[in-house]
């Protein structure tokens, strides 16, 4: 057996070695008797002798020194162990031994021989010692000697500069901060995070000058400088979430705050020791330099920084250990020790973690599940939908991670059980461990996770409550609202009181009123958090019910809560509207003015928004400031009512500023968000009164028609249905046809025949669209419209009008024949008038004559002067009768309206058409085709204007059935068109 085997055995081995070794050569050995927790046993073999440290329990575990031929242990608590063996009769290489008591813990002093040496270590549970004979000089050591100095390190040359001074030079590099400090020589450093703050730590004491430090940069905010006995440090304060670099070149580090072009650090790699006894920690850290104990005077410790030349390496994120934790760094090692005997070593490049102990490496949870087993898993609250937070969120000692794990756990073993009728006891109580604890969505999870594996639980009142509560915390109401009405909870008076909540999220307010009425019974039961909100909501309903009373009493029950002070404010917003509403607007002014300055968004925009809104009213702001502060606003604070209600208040104070198009596009702008929310459906009933104000009631009549038209084209989704859609149309339509933009009249009647109408309305709106193109000189697409909207049934006035532009769309075509087929035995004024247009146009001079002169009548007896369109006529019968050679009927016409030149629109063309004398070249025939028809048409196109502005209401929805019915009683059967 060698000795480096020899000293790694256990008391079995040394004896066995004894009994091999000859007789001379073994002392005497004994077995010493327990005399308390600590056990001391003593054995010698041929070449060495050992002591070994037996306790019963925990807390015996040794820290050991030397000095000189002297080792003290000491152990972590106190017993009185029976060392007279070793002070009677020690064995070889032992002088003697000594026992203290320091401060409740034994130590144990073992003083050995001059020519000794020894080896300390841990071998099943026990400390043990082994002492044997020095090597003599020269000869080859074959033992393993831990306890010896250690070989001193070359001198490294000094960093500090002349002076003692480093002085920090800053610059802005494309949004980067980067500092530098130039050192004499490289020196070591240690780069890492702690909370929001950044430590940059030298190994080297110097003063460290931070004057050029920039200001005002987004990086960080304040930074302050340090110095201590071995080291010099500067402390970046409010830097959480900033990329962070260390950059070593030369004698000069460079640490950059912000996204740079530098690259990553190396990763340090932790690992166990394994040529420690104890369970121990091992780093290495190439041109680890130095071990600092670092104050940190915000946390309250100090911290074990191990700092390294470059190029940099460090650990990306932080590790969690029982003893200790490692914080992330990009440059170096920073321990945070969580026992006080922690050891942290440097030999060479590799850094040590121990303790006399030993460190527990494994997770946090697992040593401390004997804690949390302690708490006891959170219980049932005495209703199903009830929550307890006080006890449910309870975290002990060891934190909230801690109490989490083991939970979490529990819960994992127990969903590992595949059995339908397994348990799910870990699993619920995990969930009312994160119910307490307002992790809604993760409770949400670990509830739906239970009842995919057990339905069963659908079925049990405190899941449903727990999921409800959960899903009431993360917004998602509805579904809240469906677990809460499931059957074993309707008449739960906890879950009433959830019910009340959502009723009042969702502007039910009656509900509100009779749930929370239903609730009352445990009311009393919930959190102050949860009872001031429920109270709130109550408060809310009593004020949109009217009930000013009411709700001012809700509002001291919620005020009456022991609260966070944001809660508290929230119940200050609806107090503030009560005051408000009960007419003191000043004070209530005060509140709200209070409340927008709060660091909560959700707070403060409502808040500004009212106090905005009463600003105006009083006259203390103009309504152009008004609207600067609520477009500001409704891009501040989005996602809920707040934001509908200042888009609405933005939209009416620009209608009322006559700023049509801003107001439309601000109401729109909401795009149908939050469709659930009671303000969603305000805001779509303004945007549709708007639009109906401008084209329906009148407030568009102002602008240009070009103008209205593009407004009505950019908001036309918002066109209503039926008649009113219809009449909103046509107001925009005689517009446009007044300044005889007939193209952009067409198209927009074209859209509501082809995609908005059906029926009745259709064949209306398509006559009026056939008109149109008519007087557009486009009988084509004239025809097409009519053609496109026919229908069986048609009320007996609309269907002879159709009639009549069909069949001026066959004038227009040339086909003469068809269109007096289509206007058959008509012998109405209109259908006279065309007849007359097509023998016109057929040169049929001996009928067109007598048509003309009897659709003037007895104009002749009205001495006032004729219209457009009855000097066509007159112009026309005069041509006709002088081409038919008609001589007497010309001379009657003349006779009858020669008291008409000299206030007709062209006196000398009616002069010649009726006298039948040629002016100079131009013959009667020639002068009647080149103006009669141009006048003829520009009468008519000027009768269709009128019609349009006279026009007659449309047929909406509900009115076809009475059309039919009427056409029935005006016709002998059914008008087709």
């Amino acid at each position: 057996m060698s000795l480096r085997q020899a000293l790694r055995s256990s008391v079995a081995a040394v004896c066995i070695a004894s009994l091999a070794a000859p007789a001379g050569a073994v002392g005497p050995q004994a077995a010493p008797a327990a005399h308390g927790p600590l056990d001391v046993h003593v054995a010698q073999a041929e070449s060495f002798s050992r002591v070994e440290f037996h306790w019963r329990g925990k807390g015996g575990q040794a820290q050991t020194t030397r000095d000189g031929q002297t080792i003290t242990f000491r152990f972590g608590r106190d017993a009185d162990p029976d060392i007279a063996r070793l002070r009677t009769a020690p064995p070889r290489w032992i002088k003697t031994a000594e026992k203290r008591h320091v401060g409740g813990r034994l130590e144990l002093v073992l003083t050995l021989a001059d020519d000794a040496d020894a080896k300390v270590g841990v071998a099943d549970g026990a400390t043990f010692v082994n002492v044997y004979a020095k090597p003599e000089a020269g000869a080859v050591q074959t033992a393993e000697v831990i306890t010896g100095p250690a070989e001193p390190e070359p001198p490294r040359p000094n960093p500090t500069p002349a002076g003692g001074v480093v002085r920090m030079d800053s610059k802005v590099v494309a949004g980067q901060v980067q500092l530098s400090f130039a050192w004499a020589n490289p020196a070591g450093a240690a780069v890492f995070r702690r909370g929001d703050a950044i430590w940059v730590v030298f190994d080297a004491a110097a003063d460290l000058d931070i004057s050029k430090a920039p200001r005002g940069v987004g990086q960080f905010g304040a930074i302050q400088a340090f110095r201590g006995t071995d080291y010099s440090a500067i402390r970046i304060a409010g830097a959480r979430g900033v990329p962070l670099f260390a950059v070593a070149e030369g004698a000069t580090w460079t640490i950059a705050l912000g996204p740079g072009q530098q690259s990553q650090p190396t990763v340090v790699r932790l690992q166990r020791d394994g040529d420690s006894a104890q369970p121990a920690l091992k780093a290495p850290v190439a041109g680890a330099t130095r071990v600092i104990r670092l104050p940190d005077a915000d946390a309250g410790d100090t911290l074990t920084v191990v700092t390294a030349l470059g190029p940099a390496k460090g650990l990306a994120s932080r590790r969690d250990y029982v003893h200790l934790a490692f914080l992330p760094s990009v440059q170096g090692l920073a321990i945070q020790p969580r026992v006080d005997d922690l050891a942290v070593q440097r030999e060479g490049d590799i850094v040590r973690l121990s303790r006399p102990g030993g460190l527990t490496l494994s997770a946090a949870w697992a040593s401390q599940r004997r804690e949390q087993d302690s708490l006891g898993a959170p219980q049932p609250a005495a209703m199903p939908a009830l929550i307890d937070s006080e006890h449910w969120a309870k975290t002990g000692e060891g934190g909230f991670l801690a109490r989490y794990n083991a939970l979490l756990a529990a819960a994992t073993v127990e969903s590992g059980v595949r059995d339908r009728d397994g348990p799910v006891a870990a699993r619920m109580a995990l969930a009312r461990f994160l119910v307490g604890s307002e992790l809604s969505f993760e409770a949400i999870g670990v509830l739906n996770a239970a009842a995919r594996a057990h339905p069963e639980l659908m079925d049990n009142a405190e899941f449903r409550g727990l999921r409800g509560a959960a899903r009431v915390m993360a917004r998602r109401y509805q579904e809240a609202e469906a677990d809460f009405s499931a059957p074993a909870l309707v008449e739960d008076p906890s879950a009433a009181l959830w019910r009340a909540y959502i009723a009042g999220k969702q502007a039910r307010w009656t509900e509100v009123r009779s749930q929370f009425a239903k609730g009352a019974e445990a009311y009393a039961l919930f959190p102050p958090t949860w009872r001031a909100r429920f109270a709130r909501a109550d408060a809310e309903a009593s004020l949109r019910l009217g009930d000013l009373m009411a709700a001012e009493t809700r509002v001291g029950l919620a005020l009456a809560e022991k609260v966070d002070p944001l809660e508290e404010l929230a119940t200050r917003l609806v107090q503030a509207r009560v005051v408000e509403l009960l007419g003191h607007k000043d004070r209530a002014l005060r509140i709200y003015q209070a409340i927008s300055r709060a660091p909560l968004e959700s707070l403060s925009a409502p808040a500004l928004l009212r106090a905005t809104q009463i600003r105006l009213e009083q006259g203390a702001i103009t309504p152009v400031q008004a609207s600067v502060v609520y477009d500001n606003l409704r891009y501040r604070w989005r996602g809920d009512a707040t934001e509908l209600e200042t888009i609405r208040a933005l939209g009416q104070l620009y209608l009322a500023q006559g700023r049509y198009r801003e107001a439309l596009e601000a109401l729109r702008s909401s795009g149908g968000r939050q469709p659930n929310q009671p303000e969603a459906v305000q805001l779509q009933a303004d945007l549709a009164a708007g639009f109906r104000a401008l084209f329906l009631d009148g407030m568009a009549d102002g602008l240009e028609p070009v103008q209205a038209l593009a407004l009505f084209y950019d908001f036309k989704e918002l066109t209503p249905l039926g008649a009113d859609g219809d009449l909103m149309v046509r107001k925009l339509v005689r517009r446009l046809v007044d300044v005889d933009l007939l193209p952009q009249a067409a198209q927009l009647l074209k859209y509501q025949a082809e995609n908005r109408l059906d029926g009745v309305p259709r064949a209306q709106v398509a006559t009026d669209l056939a008109v149109i193109y008519l007087m557009d000189r486009k009988p084509e697409q004239a025809l097409q419209a009519i053609n496109a909207s026919r229908t069986t049934v048609l009320p007996t006035p609309l269907a002879a009008e159709r009639r009549l532009v069909e069949a001026r769309a066959w004038t227009g075509l040339g086909r003469f024949d068809s269109a007096l087929e289509i206007l058959g035995k008509d012998v109405s004024r209109d259908a006279q008038d065309l007849r007359g247009e097509i023998t016109w146009k057929q040169k049929d001079w001996a009928t067109a004559g007598p048509l003309f002169e009897k659709a003037l009548g007895e104009r002749f007896k009205n001495a006032e002067p004729l219209s457009a369109e009855e000097e066509g006529k007159l112009l026309r019968a005069g041509v006709a009768y002088s081409l038919a050679g008609d001589d007497a009927a010309l001379a009657r016409l003349e006779q009858r309206y020669q008291g008409f030149y000299e206030q007709a629109h062209n006196p000398e063309a009616l002069r010649v058409a009726l006298s039948g004398e040629p002016l100079g070249r131009l013959s009667v025939a020639d002068f009647g085709r080149v103006s009669a028809d141009n006048e003829t048409f520009a009468g008519w196109v000027a009768k269709m204007k009128t019609r349009f502005k006279t026009a007659r209401p449309p047929v909406g929805p509900g009115k076809p059935a009475a059309a039919a019915k009427q056409a029935q009683a005006d016709a002998a059967g059914p008008a087709r068109g």
